[in-house]
């Protein structure tokens, strides 16, 4: 449970994310870490249970503090770790960064309760899940910005 070596998530800011000045909403923070959060679930083994059940988890408190903007069409880095573990909640740090600029423009945390499936009743968390949230998926990377980078077609010639 560390901000050491982070899984990370990779996305692309989209024109319909964004006001006026091409900045991405505020509003759309909260998706952002859901998507990354999702992913980082996935990446852990957990993304089928989560889907199809047995288990389920909700969003109790979430605060998003913002140090620099995200402009349309940047690649946006999400750096995830579990921070806290209780009986029955977690909760999920982020970081959000441009691709390839070490500066954080803004951090994010996230308070779940886990519960069951079908009944939304809050659940301790299982120990095999525990577990993985304290080992996190260190140094994996998700990208859905598609950042590698290609050569540009010739265009109408």
């Amino acid at each position: 449970m560390s901000a050491e070596n982070p899984f990370v998530y990779r996305l692309r800011v989209r024109f319909a994310e964004c006001d006026p000045q091409k900045v991405a909403f505020n509003g759309v923070y909260g998706l952002y870490i859901d998507l990354a959060v999702f992913e980082f679930m996935r990446a852990m083994g957990f993304g089928e249970s989560l889907v199809k059940g047995p288990l389920d988890y909700q969003v109790v408190k979430q605060s998003v503090e913002w140090t620099g903007p995200a402009r349309f069409d940047q690649a946006v880095e999400i750096f995830i770790w579990a921070k806290h573990l209780g009986n029955t909640s977690f909760t999920i740090a982020t970081q959000f960064r441009i691709a390839g600029d070490p500066k954080v423009s803004a951090v994010g945390e996230t308070v779940y309760v886990l519960v069951d499936a079908k009944t939304l009743t809050k659940t301790p968390l299982p120990a095999d899940f525990r577990a993985a949230l304290e080992r996190g998926v260190p140094g994996l990377c998700v990208d859905h910005a598609d950042c590698t980078p290609r050569p540009q077609p010739t265009l109408g010639r």
